[in-house]
């Protein structure tokens, strides 16, 4: 009985670290979105933050805010999706032993 104790605790150790880097892993990730064609590109790190923001003159119009504040947003769902596409699964890990289904 303790030799199967002690291979599940080493398993959930060895979880616990591959864990630990993928997400340390994901952390250190940044990726690009943009929008109108690279009118506002925006560089977004791997727990979602904005890191960069790059917005190009000709579509800054002062009469027109809502169409920037649009261009901003779209290029954060870009930047968003690729994170969440970059995203390690559980099913990465191979299962490792660990009963998750």
């Amino acid at each position: 009985m303790g030799t199967g104790f002690s291979k599940k605790k080493k398993q959930a150790k060895m979880f616990q670290d591959t864990i630990a880097k993928m997400q340390e892993d994901m952390k250190n990730t940044e990726v690009t979105g943009q929008a109108g064609n690279g009118l506002v590109v925006v560089t977004v790190n791997g727990e979602h933050q904005l890191t960069n923001i790059t917005i190009k003159p000709e579509c800054v119009d002062p009469e027109d805010v809502e169409g920037l504040e649009d261009l901003i947003k779209a290029a954060l769902d870009d930047a968003s999706s690729k994170i969440s596409d970059n995203m390690p699964s559980l099913d990465s890990l191979g299962g490792m032993g660990m009963p998750f289904h």
